[in-house]
């Protein structure tokens, strides 16, 4: 029975090594340096592999003096250090892990009698030009990065140590040449989304591709079996093995075999590569301009910095030792396909903007404000139909529990969630229970809203009216977005569809508290969609006429127009979710805001007619009196105006006739 110790065995890297020694070694123990943090996620890969009981936590960290062991370390033949910050963009932080660390393993395995196994890196090699051998070390290279000094100055204290040593130089690790699998973002994945820009134009168009030079990347189950393979073998000890492809691999060649699986344009043609060697290796001038336009872009300029490689690597000695073991690197072109698929399922950082090729709502996460009656209930139930989860807040639990029901009955999916949008405490408690039991959320429509109709001369005693009307109508609303902007934002995509009035573009009179918080959101959300656009963020107003729902009932009889249907509202709101337009307008609302730019005397004029031909309703008046129903019949609707005022009503309605809505 060997027994085994093992640094970074929670990493990519690591995990596919440890899985393979204990398929390739029935009789390992592998104690695992792992940190208190990270137990759980040991516990967890552990379960996943075969003979996972086999594994055990030594706890510990490279960080700390003596490794922070909270135990003795048990007698082992061998420690295979993998733990390390393997990132170009780190900076000079990464040393307390690569170089300390790597010290305190040499002593552990010293300390243990164990054979020392260190997983270095090509970047020892730093700029060294031409070709460098598994014997080759200090060379007089130079390096340019963080990343490529810590490496170096680590192999220097193992080849110098006195325990039996072992080194391993894997060159770029990318996912499994079998199933395509990565971790995280790192080295040519941060090229993947320009791949993936190009990949929306015809496949079929030529292209040219600059003569860049050669790079150097091997698929991470190869490495991990390679390491074992070398591990298990004896008669190894002092030696340096090169973990690199052995043929050349032009940056052509990589972007042709990319290319066609992503079916992007592929080369046709070479260019010279000094008409990109500007952007590669750009003057002291321009740097810092081209470096900022790599970060908005979401590339670490120093990827591009080290795309090429100036080193060819020589692997004598790793294919002999492996000549019979049946194992290699198996050509680029054979698992580009899977590394694309991968990356684009689970680590495409835009994967969440893609629509389902169902539709484009289905299994979207849908959060509808106000969602108990009126336009948020249709909504729902309209969104529902499209495929959407629809995640339905309000405070009336009993009515959004009706909801749902009906929903679930037609083969919908909602859920309710009791939230009072004017309570931050509620909003934010509201939000982590959606995230937790639905992982995210796609979309918000903030629908809740509360409305006043009411004249400013029986308003003067009531500014609470308008206060009320601003903490559901506005302060709610901003609330909800800013509860669920950071969840947005981390996954690069979001819409937020706030049901506004086309009051806020005719300044209704009667209306001044409830076209105000409207107006207010409105201005908010022009704000909000400039700062949130780069993030895949987007924002749609729907400037909504009059609908027939209860919150206008109180003064159905005194309100001008006629009123839409909760249905037709809903269709607008589906249409804004899917389509995603900056804002919806009706005709009504259209003409009013064009006579607002052009007439806008004459507008207040026909709006002070409009004014004094519906007066306020009793309540308004502060009057007793039964509350007026809003009728299903445009003949029971409200007093309709005579003499001038009739003829200006049944003008404006013809003009509001060839005037369409507006929808951008």
């Amino acid at each position: 029975m060997a027994t085994y110790i093992v640094t970074g065995g929670t990493g990519f890297l690591g995990r596919h090594t440890i899985e393979r020694l204990l398929e390739r070694d029935p009789s390992a123990q592998v104690h695992v340096l792992v940190r208190p943090g990270s137990l759980s996620k040991l516990e967890r890969l552990a379960r996943t592999w075969n003979s996972g009981d086999r594994v055990h936590a030594l706890v510990g960290d490279l960080t700390e003096p003596g490794l922070g062991l909270e135990a003795a370390p048990p007698a082992a033949e061998h420690v295979l250090h993998l733990g390390a910050i393997y990132d170009l963009t780190a900076g000079e932080e990464q040393a307390s892990t690569n170089i300390d660390g790597t010290r305190a393993v040499i002593d552990l395995a010293a300390r243990v009698g164990a054979t020392l196994h260190h997983v270095s890196s090509i970047a020892v090699a730093g700029d060294h030009r031409g070709r460098f051998t598994e014997d080759d070390f200090d060379l007089g290279q130079h390096f340019l990065t963080p990343y490529h000094r810590t490496k170096f100055e680590a192999e220097r204290l193992v080849r110098t140590s006195d325990v039996p040593w072992r080194v391993y130089r894997p060159a770029a690790v990318v996912g499994s040449s079998v199933t395509g699998e990565m971790d995280k973002i790192d080295g040519p994945y941060y090229l993947f989304p320009a791949l993936a820009a190009l990949a929306k134009l015809p496949s079929a168009l030529p292209v040219a591709v600059p003569k860049l030079g050669y790079t150097n990347v091997v698929p991470v189950d190869f490495v991990s079996a390679a390491i074992v393979e070398l591990m298990l073998r004896p008669g190894l000890d002092g030696r340096t093995f090169h973990l690199v492809s052995p043929d050349a691999q032009p940056v052509r060649a990589i972007y042709a075999a990319l290319a066609k699986a992503a079916h992007a344009p592929t080369p046709v043609a070479d260019l010279p590569g000094a008409l990109a060697r500007p952007l590669v290796e750009p003057p002291t001038r321009v740097r810092g301009v081209r470096d900022v336009a790599l970060r908005r872009m979401g590339i670490p300029p120093v990827i591009l910095d080290h795309l090429t490689l100036p080193t060819r690597f020589t692997t004598d000695r790793t294919r002999e030792a492996l000549q019979d073991s049946g194992i290699s690197v198996p050509p680029f072109p054979s698992y580009a396909a899977k590394l694309w698929s991968y990356w684009r399922e689970n680590l495409d950082p835009d994967r969440a903007r893609r629509n389902d090729p169902a539709g484009p709502l289905v299994n979207r996460n849908v959060v509808i404000t106000g969602a108990s009656s009126g336009i948020g209930r249709a909504a729902a139930i309209a969104t529902a139909s499209k495929g959407g989860t629809v995640l339905l807040l309000a405070r009336r639990v009993d009515e959004l529990d009706a909801v749902v029901s009906q929903i679930h009955e037609a083969g919908g999916s909602a859920h309710a969630y009791q939230c009072d949008i004017t309570d931050s405490e509620a909003v934010e408690r509201t939000v982590k229970s959606i995230l937790a039991d639905h992982d995210h959320v796609d979309m918000l429509v903030n629908n809740a809203g509360r409305s006043i109709r009411r004249g400013l001369y029986h308003s003067t005693d009531r500014l609470h009216d308008f206060e009320r009307t601003m903490a559901v109508n506005y302060f709610g609303a901003v609330r909800m977005v800013l509860a669920l902007l950071p969840h947005m934002r981390e996954r690069r995509f979001g819409h937020v569809v706030d049901i506004s009035t086309a009051g806020v573009q005719a300044r209704t009179p009667r209306f001044a508290a409830y076209v105000a918080s409207k107006a207010a959101l409105d201005a908010f959300a022009d704000v909000a969609a400039i700062e949130t656009l780069s993030d895949g963020i987007t924002f749609t107003t729907i400037h909504m006429p009059l609908v027939e729902t209860p919150m206008i009932a109180p003064t159905g009889r005194y309100n001008a127009g006629r009123a839409v249907s909760a249905e037709k509202a809903a269709a607008m709101v589906v249409r804004a979710l899917i389509e995603k337009p900056k804002r919806i307008d009706v005709p009504v609302g259209t003409l009013a805001e064009f006579g607002g730019i052009f007439a806008p005397r004459l507008k207040d004029r026909a709006l002070s007619q409009m004014y004094h031909a519906f007066p306020d309703s009793p309540a308004a008046r502060g009057e007793a009196g039964p509350v007026p129903e809003l009728p299903p019949q445009p003949s029971d609707r409200a007093p309709q105006p005579t003499g001038p005022t009739a003829s200006a009503a049944r003008f404006a309605r013809r003009l509001t006739r060839l005037i369409p809505g507006t929808h951008w």
